[in-house]
């Protein structure tokens, strides 16, 4: 540079000041996210939107866990208000979540700053993994509430181990269990930019701690598991009749979008969301004919006890059904046993 006249020479040393000061104002590319045209995992994720500020990432089919789908069963939603995103139920691995949180980066220029899991199942719960590094410097919360935590400390290792073998060592790759640091209950309050979602309740149905969250900005309800499309409703370490009176919690809110097992919207007037129908029905056929069942005599044990044939085209059926009619059994036995006779019938008897 010295042979330079001393114009040029200042220029230069000009210009190379400024490149420095903004490659060390660059913000540093997030922990876990390659660049915007690298999409870890696959193509960019075909996001859905639910309503203003509200997008789902919907399975490609209603389906159980399996090689196909690499565990996505379940939704993964965002809410995104200035700047930043609330992710509720990220998915099933360590992929899925860098997908959701590189995409949300990238196509919305939006940073997560928490995460939701609604209730302990590994599809709905895993893909924290890929949340760790931004939880670990404190720009990140993870919430759940007080039953779901306790819940993923049983089972978690259990179902990481049960969902690589279903979904495949290739899909699960990375993925680590990561505890939620944020325990929340009804009337807890979620932030995300300007916008507030609130925790209904906490509710043992589908599983020991089902959360309801509400966004009456858009109308739209998040009830993780309990409500279902065309997949056979799980009745697990949840409640029967609990869970029929968490849906008639739910028929009572001004509902416009349910997001649970599926994205199900109400019709024009009073009409609830569909799926919400749907799942009750189910359940409802359920608890009937298990107690129908007892007064016949019948045993639990016995083979094809309550078929519900009318389900079987659904995803799951094979897998759960039987399973389903034990469960309900065991839960509905000692009420039957206390007297022999039907309890109230069970429009009447939810919501008390």
């Amino acid at each position: 540079m010295q042979g330079l006249p001393a114009g040029v020479r200042r220029f230069l040393m000009a210009a190379c000041a400024g490149l420095l000061a903004a490659c060390a104002a660059a913000p540093a590319p997030l922990a876990g996210a390659g660049p915007c045209g690298d999409v870890s995992g696959g193509p960019d994720v075909p996001w859905r939107e639910v309503a203003p500020a509200v997008w789902v990432w919907l399975p490609a089919r209603e389906a159980e866990v399996d090689e196909r789908n690499g565990g996505h069963v379940a939704p993964t939603t965002a809410v995104i208000d200035g700047g930043e995103a609330l992710v509720i139920d990220p998915g099933p691995s360590h992929r899925h979540g860098l997908r959701v949180r590189q995409s949300l980066r990238c196509r919305f220029g939006a940073r997560v700053v928490g995460v939701v899991n609604t209730h302990a199942h590994a599809e709905n719960v895993l893909g924290n993994s890929a949340f760790a590094d931004a939880q670990a410097r404190g720009e990140v919360r993870i919430a759940a509430s007080g039953p779901t935590i306790g819940a993923m400390r049983r089972r978690c290792p259990d179902c990481l181990r049960s969902l690589v073998e279903r979904a495949g060592a290739d899909a699960m790759a990375g993925t680590r269990i990561v505890w939620p640091d944020t325990e929340v209950s009804a009337g807890s309050t979620l932030r995300v930019g300007s916008r507030t979602l609130q925790v209904l309740d906490v509710v043992l149905a589908h599983t020991e701690g089902d959360l309801l969250l509400w966004d009456a900005a858009s109308g739209v309800l998040w009830a993780g598991g309990l409500v279902y499309g065309r997949r056979l409703p799980e009745l697990a370490q949840g409640s029967l009749r609990g869970w029929l009176r968490a849906l008639d919690r739910i028929e009572a809110w001004p509902v416009r979008h349910l997001i649970g097992t599926t994205w199900s919207t109400a019709g024009r007037g009073a009409d609830a969301p569909p799926a919400l129908a749907g799942t009750r029905q189910y359940l409802r056929r359920l608890h009937d004919g298990v107690w129908q069942a007892m007064d016949a005599g019948r045993l639990p044990q016995e083979a094809g006890l309550l078929p519900m044939a009318s389900y079987a085209g659904w995803a799951g059926y094979r897998e759960r059904q039987a399973f389903n009619v034990m469960r309900a059994w065991r839960e509905l036995e000692p009420l039957w046993m206390d007297g022999g006779r039907a309890p109230p019938s069970v429009a009447e008897d939810v919501g008390r």
